[in-house]
């Protein structure tokens, strides 16, 4: 197969390159006929390169030109000169080249789109068509961030001794928590792997073996619900320590951003992070991985709402609820259908529905449920929300995670609506939630589960609380928040077996099942475990963060869509009845 290979990138020639002779390869990016001058712009991965074809240098070379499409690849020879009209928006914008041959290596059909920047096409068409889409250099950039996220990544965990491990693929279903992918074994009917939700166990274990810092940057399966920043496959940099507490994580981890918005931004940011609790984190903003930069602080009113009277409220707390309410600053103009909208946000995150304040210039409350407070009543929630004339107050009451949850949401919509959102942009924010819960109850199947894993070490001060109210027991866990995203989550694990069997027991898991799901890890534990802990960094989050993008998928080279579907290859398709025979498995038709 003989061709002209390239002798430079189409990004790669400058003014010093004129009166040379170059060669580039590439895809047909745009043409433009002005008869007797045709131009064409060609492109690669490293930029565009503007080439002139005139009959003078080649006619040959000129009439092939005038045959091509959009997408053809084809490989160019000719001069490097100046450009009478230069083109400051591009590093190429000063030369072009004056084409002495031209060859088509490969005829392109019309593409569904054109490949280009502002692209018009749906997101659908352009997954389904997703080698063309990876052509824009909109998203070649995002590409080039994560694969420097990747170097930084091996480099600076390599320089604080940590030892990259690759932990198995295919491994024992426990499940807890999320769904695993389960994968069948031929040799073994009727038995299934799973595909790993995290390396949790197997990094615990490399702990126990005198591994004592362990890296990987590491592919995870969770068969959950999706959404913009979540894909069913995710990578993520996995990380383990020996003989560490929580504070030399938060040291080693806050370097590393540190490296990482300096090497791949330029950005200079200062350490060591903001910590707030679970508890402050949800009281104050509504979310476990709070947008701080918003503002929009939630205030807690349970006082004054279990006495007034609103039954609604006063039945909230005295029901062991809460009652609490956000400012919305100048959004008192809000008609009722925008009322109507954010009382639908309200609901899909459980509310009933959405009480509501406007603050009248005159300073007078106009609101449905006004009349069931006293003026003093009144007058302390404005000054407790400093709401303002001109400014919404918008009201939440029911339990604990309900109450914040929904103005959690509601704070995150207001935000949005009125460009507050567009605004912080840029401004980076980091900071660690600790403080975890250990436990949470779920009603739906009566029993504790673990809010991170089953594998996090209880406060030593709390250890006691066990036994006698295993509710209110915190967890050493921890989780990095950048712009309002959970950029990781860690904890320090159990080491001590006893306490271990102890939380499986509060999970409600027999002594039975627990040796069938993780009878390896209480086992090990038995012969001389660390103290250990580590943290998992979300790395396509990452780099979604860093490519300055609110979706998942501009950084995945082949994403899923967000019911889990791969649009370019079909997947996931049906197998042949001889494959599923020689599994031993049979597929049921639900009903």
């Amino acid at each position: 197969m003989g061709f002209a290979k390239r002798t430079h990138t189409c990004g790669e020639l400058r003014e010093q390159h004129e009166g040379s002779t170059a060669t580039i390869n590439g895809w047909v990016a745009q043409h433009r006929d002005y008869g007797g001058v045709l131009f064409v712009d060609i492109r690669d991965r490293y930029g565009i390169t503007q080439v002139v074809f005139v009959d003078e240098a080649s006619q040959e070379a000129s009439e092939l030109a005038r045959k091509l499409h959009y997408e053809d690849v084809v490989s160019i020879t000719g001069n490097v000169r100046k450009r009478e009209n230069p083109n400051d928006n591009i590093p190429t914008g000063q030369i072009e080249i004056l084409a002495t041959s031209l060859e088509v290596l490969n005829r392109a059909a019309t593409p569904p789109f054109e490949v280009r920047e502002e692209v018009k096409a749906s997101e659908e068409l352009r997954l389904k068509y997703r080698y063309l889409d990876l052509r824009r250099r909109a998203l070649q950039k995002n590409f080039i961030i994560r694969n420097q996220l990747y170097q930084v990544a091996h480099k600076y965990f390599e320089e604080q001794n940590f030892l990259e491990v690759e932990t198995p693929v295919l491994m024992k279903s426990t499940p807890e928590g999320a769904r695993d992918y389960l994968v069948p074994s031929r040799l073994h009917r009727g038995q299934f792997y799973a595909l790993p939700q995290s390396p949790q166990i197997y990094k615990q274990i490399l702990m126990m073996s005198g591994f004592d810092r362990y890296m990987q940057i590491v592919k995870c399966f969770r068969d959950e619900d999706l959404r913009a920043d979540r894909q069913p496959e995710f990578s993520q940099i996995d990380i383990e320590m020996s003989f560490v507490d929580e504070l030399d994580i938060y040291a080693l981890i806050e370097e590393f951003i540190k490296r990482l918005w300096k090497d791949v931004l330029d950005i200079e940011i200062t350490a060591p992070f903001r910590q707030i609790s679970w508890h402050q984190a949800m009281t104050t903003y509504g979310s476990d991985k709070p947008d701080t930069r918003l503002g929009m602080e939630i205030t807690t009113l349970s006082e004054l709402a279990k006495t007034c009277g609103f039954g609604v409220f006063a039945n909230a707390v005295n029901d062991g609820g809460d009652v609490a309410a956000i400012c919305a600053k100048g959004c008192a103009g809000y008609s009722r259908k925008q009322i109507d909208g954010l009382t639908d946000v309200a609901k899909r995150y459980g509310a009933g529905g959405l009480a509501w304040m406007k603050v009248k210039e005159d300073g007078e409350l106009q609101s449905p449920i006004a009349k069931f407070f006293s003026d003093d009543e009144l007058k302390e929630i404005v000054a407790k929300t400093g709401a303002e004339a001109g400014d919404l107050i918008l009201f939440g009451s029911a339990d604990f995670n309900t109450c914040y949850t929904v103005l959690g949401a509601l704070r995150l919509e207001i935000a949005k609506q009125t460009g507050l959102a567009e605004s912080v942009k840029g401004n980076d924010d980091f900071l660690w939630v600790v403080d975890f819960p250990l436990l949470e109850f779920d009603a739906d199947s009566n029993r504790y589960i673990a809010l991170h894993h089953p594998f996090v070490q209880p406060k030593a001060e709390d250890v006691d609380k066990l036994n006698s109210d295993p509710a209110s027991v915190s967890a050493i866990a921890y989780d990095l928040v950048i712009n309002g995203y959970e950029a990781g989550g860690g904890s320090i694990r159990i080491h001590d077996q006893s306490i271990q069997a102890k939380v499986f027991e509060l999970l409600a898991m027999s002594e039975e099942e627990a040796e069938d799901k993780f009878g390896f890890l209480l086992e090990a534990l038995k012969y001389g475990a660390p103290p250990h802990g580590g943290i998992a960094l979300g790395l396509d989050r990452l780099a979604m963060i860093l490519a300055r993008t609110e979706n998942i998928r501009d950084v995945v080279a082949f994403p899923k869509t967000t019911s889990a579907l791969s649009l370019m290859d079909d997947a996931p398709s049906g197998v042949s009845e001889e494959q599923l025979k020689e599994l031993g498995i049979s597929i049921v038709t639900k009903d």
